[in-house]
């Protein structure tokens, strides 16, 4: 015999089962919280900017092997001591360096660095002492003013096309095709490698201004229209061609005509 008591806790719990039926899965699901509302007109949070490149990290993990911890060199490297951040920069811009391997003359390959990296680099490399050349920031400039620069001063090592040429020794002045306007500034200044270095006293920002536009000439005019290049030696290379092709429509011509009068 049921007691009030029992009664009532069994319609309490009938009551509670008819809610659950009725709410649904929304009765069990745990609460989730509503996404927050977006103000008009709010920005975004600005994305984490990436951090700064440790330049002396860099130099210890890739450069101290050959160049010293201080820069002064080793058997393997020279010193950077007084460099100046023009060397450094067109060394690590152009791909020279690091080496994989030792080498003669280091060429233009592909660059391991960032820009960014490259800067910190750069200045970490000021630390180890004073001096060079700075980073030039090349205007444009007289592209006839640097053609006369460029035929009295490279043209004789870089050929007047700028393609370069085979120097003594097993060395090489490389092609200038590739080159930026602030890498060929550099070049002017530091002279990497066996080039010459031309200082303010011997050629002056402006008529590097008018150089570096030349050279940017040369490169934009790369492509041929039309035809063979025949490795761009000039109108004499060509002209040997040219006879050496007629000639030899001549002789066949000869000999067609020699053949038909036999017969």
């Amino acid at each position: 015999m049921d007691t009030p008591q029992r009664g009532n806790r069994r319609r309490a719990l009938a009551v509670a089962a008819v809610a659950l039926l009725a709410l649904g899965p929304a009765a069990v699901t745990p609460a989730t919280r509503a996404p927050a509302a977006v103000t008009p007109g709010a920005r975004a949070p600005a994305p984490t900017a990436a951090p700064a490149p440790d330049g002396a990290d860099l130099y210890l993990r890739t450069c101290a092997s050959c160049h010293g911890d201080q820069g002064r060199g080793t058997q393997r490297g020279p010193s950077l001591v007084g460099v100046g951040p023009a060397s450094v920069d067109f060394q690590l811009g152009t791909g020279r360096m690091p080496l994989t391997h030792e080498e003669r003359q280091p060429v233009r390959r592909e660059p391991v660095f960032s820009a960014a990296e490259i800067a910190a680099l750069v200045d970490h490399v000021a630390t180890f002492g004073g001096g060079g050349p700075p980073i030039p920031d090349p205007a444009p400039g007289d592209v006839a003013a640097g053609r006369q620069i460029f035929a009295a001063n490279c043209a004789p090592c870089h050929s007047a096309t700028g393609s370069g040429t085979d120097l003594t020794n097993g060395l090489v002045a490389p092609p200038l095709y590739e080159a930026t306007a602030v890498q060929i500034a550099e070049a002017v200044r530091v002279g990497p490698g066996t080039m010459p270095a031309f200082p303010g006293e011997v050629l002056t920002d402006r008529q590097v201004d008018d150089l570096t536009s030349y050279v940017r000439l040369l490169q934009s005019e790369r492509l041929d229209a039309g035809g063979n290049p025949l490795g761009r030696l000039g109108p004499s290379t060509e002209g040997l061609v040219a006879w050496l092709f007629g000639l030899s429509l001549l002789v066949l011509a000869a000999r067609w005509l020699g053949t038909r009068a036999d017969r």
